[in-house]
């Protein structure tokens, strides 16, 4: 008999000790729930593409332990919406719902949000609302607004070029993959397109790359990430979120004209080939923030005209051996990842353990500086190997040539010391700011390249495809004070 009412008394007791608790839980409508944020917001996002993960916290600092009789999804799965709250998934199989969810008392527990939306038929982006509703014991309900913009992309995934062919289409083309252009075809890509490229995307050229955009219509090639990594730095500012263009060595005539390519690992890659044919002419272009080379060529022959190359971890252009033209361009090294960043500009007669004559390197009108007191290396080998260049009306940030011999191969330059600057040759451009990573290579007021350049070897217009005027500058754009 004395174990029988031991257990009736453990019973009563264990009882007694759930009534406890459940009476620890306030239903108090007075009492409530704080939030980290009122809204967990998105950047636009591809539709059927996951976003990344968004978290806030739910805090209890009511002075009492609170419990939700549910945390549901409003809409459940007609958004897209995905919610982890302390750990476990708001799953269909629950109705997008969870029962019964604890906060003591200064406590808190953690929710996550992923979006994958469905298209939305249209071209331009549609917005996502749904909310994330608590309901305390007290019948209170707070809600959490979740807000994203959805678009519908063209996904094309490892496009193989057979035939010439135009890439366009009024959705954004999103490549996963590479696009590689066989022999004997050419892809072009039409003024006004933009092409997201996933991390393992590129371009693989053996045959030939029209790229043909104006001035009012650039051709744009970036990542996919529309998102920021901080909320201060979106994803487009980060390099290395692509591939880049690789130029086999079967391919020539390259066209590349109004694009802005960046965020890049090598933005431009090409193989050595036969310098008697026009590999690559690329004008009224950008090229920015690279993990890699912005234009890295071997034994080619090259034009670039009118062009912004900047911010890369190698250099920003090099060319080993062949045929290459720099005129009316800015090539500025101030890549901010990495203090062990390439050149601005690079010249070699060789690559690697090969030897590639340099026939001839012009550069012509340009600007080429960064946060280095020197930003220009030119390599010559130790055999006999052709090794011809040539600056005329430049600006180079480099140890002034003194001695006869080499002074012969200057001409119109301006020897951009240290002390002429503040830090490196940021006093030539609008802005240069490492620390939101935002840059404007336009011609500051204080720039010695304004009516610098020489006017026979000038472009009639500039980058932005705006006039130059008799007193030409040096760079790829023409000072404006409206710019």
């Amino acid at each position: 008999m004395k174990s029988c009412k031991y257990i009736v008394l453990l019973v009563m007791v264990l009882i007694g000790i759930t009534a406890c608790n459940d009476e620890d839980f306030s239903s108090s409508p007075a009492l409530s729930l704080t939030f980290s944020t009122d809204s967990v917001k998105f950047d636009t996002i591809f539709s059927k593409v996951p976003s990344s993960t968004r978290t806030m916290w739910v805090y209890n600092r009511s002075g009492k332990d609170l419990r939700c009789t549910n945390v549901r999804l409003l809409n459940g799965n007609q958004t897209g919406f995905r919610v982890n709250v302390d750990g476990v998934y708001l799953s269909p199989a629950a109705g997008y719902q969870l029962q019964d969810v604890e906060i003591r008392n200064k406590d808190s527990i953690r929710v996550f949000v992923e979006v994958t939306s469905p298209r939305n038929g249209n071209t331009v982006a549609k917005e996502l609302v749904d909310k994330l509703l608590f309901t305390l014991e007290s019948g209170v309900t707070q809600e959490l607004i979740l807000d994203a913009f959805s678009w519908d992309a063209e996904e094309i995934n490892n496009l193989v070029v057979s035939s010439d062919m135009t890439l366009e289409s009024e959705s954004p083309l999103l490549i996963n993959g590479m696009i590689t252009v066989e022999k004997n075809a050419t892809l072009t890509i039409p003024a006004g397109q933009t092409l997201y490229f996933n991390s393992n995307a590129g371009i693989e050229v053996n045959g030939t790359l029209k790229i043909e955009g104006t001035a009012d219509n650039n051709v744009t090639l970036r990542g996919s990430r529309l998102d920021n990594m901080f909320d201060y730095l979106p994803y487009d500012l980060i390099s290395g979120q692509w591939r880049g263009i690789h130029i086999a060595e079967s391919s020539y005539d390259n066209i590349i004209e109004y694009a802005d390519i960046h965020a890049t690992m090598d933005a431009i890659v090409c193989d050595s080939s036969d310098i008697s044919k026009l590999k690559l002419d690329i004008e009224n272009s950008i090229i920015h923030n690279c993990q890699g080379y912005g234009i890295k060529a071997i034994h080619s022959s090259i034009k670039i005209e009118n062009c912004q190359v900047t911010n890369t971890l190698n250099d920003c252009v090099a060319f080993f051996g062949g045929n290459a033209y720099i005129g009316n361009s800015t090539l500025a090294q101030f890549y901010p990842f990495d203090s062990n960043r390439g050149v601005a500009l690079r010249f070699t007669n060789f690559y690697e353990s090969k030897t590639f004559p340099l026939y001839n390197m012009q550069c012509v009108n340009s600007i080429v500086t960064g946060y280095a007191e020197d930003v220009i290396m030119g390599e010559k080998s130790e055999e006999e190997t052709t090794f011809s260049y040539t600056f005329a009306n430049c600006i180079l940030r480099t140890p002034e040539v003194k001695d006869e011999e080499s002074a012969k191969y200057f001409e119109g330059v301006i020897w951009e010391e240290p002390e002429d600057t503040i830090y490196g040759g940021e006093k030539n451009f609008k802005l240069v700011n490492i620390n939101t990573q935002h840059y404007d290579f336009h011609l500051s007021e204080k720039s010695k390249a304004i009516g610098a350049a020489s006017e026979a070897y000038s472009t009639s217009t500039d980058r932005d495809g705006f006039p130059r005027d008799e007193k030409p500058d040096m760079g790829c754009y023409e000072f404006r004070e409206d710019s």
